[in-house]
């Protein structure tokens, strides 16, 4: 009689986000020298440092958006590179610092992506826009809005809704709290904490303990570190 199919444990899956060896350098300035990191699927990471230690531009490097000076990177077991960064860059969601939602009203604005033939399967996500909104502290009102009458910390919260909606398996998080109030920021932590099915790497600036709903911090030196001082 056969032995029953085991399925791989989750310590044999593939890192989702896999960074060896990376440089970055801008011109005559090198910001970060071969750093490594490892994340394992559904796992929670916050990514600090000071300002100009390169934390933002390590997720501009996972989107294919900025070629390193030198290391390799995978997303979900792949090698990142040109043929496979935008095939690979569907995997992943993005929410700026700093949002722009130009003068569009924000219903209209969370609807646009759906509107692409890659996202077109996804559109009855679109049914928990309220659900996600309640969570984040966001009035349903806020649908009727513009982009102009929206405040930075409004702006912040409902990237992270479009973020939701396109339920990719990897979310990257710029800074997604710096302009909201600690009632706000609250409630974007306990969101974040309730996701069970993606992994996250999420910058900050915040150099303190370990945000509650991250399994770890990951800490970038500065500058003058990269620079071997």
């Amino acid at each position: 009689m056969n032995a029953p199919e085991q399925r791989p444990s989750a310590a044999a899956e593939a890192p989702a986000l896999a960074v060896a060896g990376l440089t970055l350098a801008f011109g005559a300035r090198t910001v970060l020298r071969d750093f490594s990191l490892r994340v394992a699927p559904r796992e929670k990471v916050v990514l600090a440092g000071p300002s100009g230690s390169g934390k933002s531009s390590v997720l501009a490097c996972l989107l294919g958006f900025l070629e390193p000076a030198a290391g390799r990177i995978e997303i979900a077991g792949e090698p990142l590179g040109p043929r496979s960064a935008w095939r690979l860059r569907r995997q992943l969601a993005l929410v700026q610092q700093e949002p722009d939602l130009g003068e569009l009203g924000v219903e209209e604005w969370l609807q646009e992506p759906f509107a692409f033939r890659a996202n077109e399967a996804l559109r009855e996500n679109l049914a928990r826009v309220p659900e996600w909104l309640a969570r984040l502290r966001l009035s349903p009102a806020i649908l009727q809005q513009k982009g102009p009458e929206l405040s930075g910390g409004e702006k912040q919260r409902l990237a992270l809704v479009s973020a939701l909606l396109l339920d990719r398996p990897i979310l990257l998080l710029d800074e997604p709290t710096s302009a909201l109030d600690p009632d706000s920021r609250r409630a974007v932590y306990d969101c974040l904490a309730g996701l069970e099915r993606q992994t996250l790497l999420m910058v900050s600036h915040d150099a303190g303990p370990v945000l509650d709903f991250a399994d770890r911090t990951v800490r970038l030196p500065g500058e003058e570190a990269a620079r071997g001082a």
